[in-house]
Parts: structure tokens; C-alpha cells; sequence
């Protein structure tokens, strides 16, 4: 099996599970959460990834959850931003299952695209990186979008807030694969 073939595998085990959380939460509480303004998710991102920055420097947690269900979280939550950007105030707050369903896919399968498309020009380097470093770039990309959110969404020469939701869901599953959850 080449690297890629294997990553591609990898990745749609992770997102598999992230999936799985996602899809079960909305059965639980709907779609509770396209009340949330922008602001409000980059929020809840950033507070997944300080902990975990917090956890790696500190190395013990006083809350009986690692790393992994942050991860998990930082993906889920960027596809719940993904999506409040393509919905609009007329939309409803609760969503048909079906809609979220198929919402989730889609945006899972652009972020995909662009993961194999950088992943072919970067030839993988992911897998030599820290995951402390991978913590960093989604840490990062949060405060790009927070400056971005900041100025209203004018940008002079960089790219928007979707292509950095969708870089922190590569991240994150990069990292999840280097802990090993694509191999449970």
C-alpha cells in the first residue's frame, strides 16, 4: 500500500469517528448550535486547542479526558463553521437530520480535496512533524481567523476564514492519526 493510499485510509477512519460523535449529538440536541455566531465557534475551537497546548506543556490533566476528544472537537466544530457559512439568518435553526448529513459530507469532502492537493505538493511532511507543531499551526490559524472575523471578513491578500477552518480540520486530523486513533 503507497503513503498515499494509507493516508487517504487513515483519514477516513478519523473523520469516520468524528462523524459518528457528530451525528449522534445531533440526535441528541438537534441543531442547537446555528445559534452560535462565528465569533462564538472560533471561540470554542480555540478553547479545544489551548487545552490542548495546555496538556501537552504540562503533561497531566485534572479532567479525566486527553487530547484526542479535543481533536476531535477542533473537527467538528470547524465543520459546524463551514456549514453556518453557507447557511443564511433565513435558514431555520433546526435542521432536518438529512441536512445535516448531507452538509457534513460535503464540506468534509472539499476539506478532503484540498488535504490530498496540498498533500501531494507538501509530499507528507505532516508525518515528520511534531504534534505540538501541528497544535501550534491549528492555535494559529485560529487567531488568523479571529483577525479576520475582526476586520469583517476583508482580507488584502490572504485567503478567507473557510480555507482556515478547513486547514485546522486537516491538522487535526493529521494529529489524530499520529496518536494512533485511525489504527483503533
Amino acid at each position: 500500500m503507497n503513503l498515499q493510499t494509507n493516508t487517504d485510509t487513515q483519514y477516513d477512519s478519523v473523520i469516520n469517528n468524528c462523524k459518528q460523535l457528530f451525528f449522534k449529538k445531533a440526535k441528541d440536541y438537534g441543531t442547537a448550535w446555528r445559534i452560535l455566531r462565528s465569533e462564538s465557534i472560533t471561540d470554542q475551537i480555540f478553547i479545544k486547542a489551548q487545552r490542548i497546548r495546555t496538556l501537552e506543556e504540562k503533561k497531566v490533566s485534572k479532567v479525566d479526558e486527553g487530547v484526542i476528544p479535543e481533536y476531535i472537537g477542533i473537527i467538528n466544530y470547524c465543520i459546524i463553521a463551514l456549514i453556518q457559512l453557507e447557511l443564511t439568518e433565513n435558514d431555520p435553526i433546526e435542521l432536518p437530520f438529512a441536512d445535516v448529513e448531507r452538509l457534513y459530507n460535503a464540506k468534509i469532502n472539499e476539506t478532503k480535496a484540498l488535504m490530498e492537493n496540498k498533500n501531494h505538493d507538501y509530499g507528507e511532511a505532516w508525518r515528520d512533524m511534531r504534534i505540538s507543531s501541528l497544535t501550534d499551526l491549528i492555535l494559529m490559524k485560529i487567531f488568523r481567523v479571529k483577525q479576520i472575523e475582526d476586520n469583517k471578513g476583508l482580507t488584502i491578500v490572504s485567503e478567507g476564514v473557510e480555507a482556515n477552518y478547513q486547514d485546522m480540520i486537516n491538522y487535526s486530523v493529521f494529529a489524530l492519526i499520529r496518536l494512533g486513533i485511525a489504527d483503533a
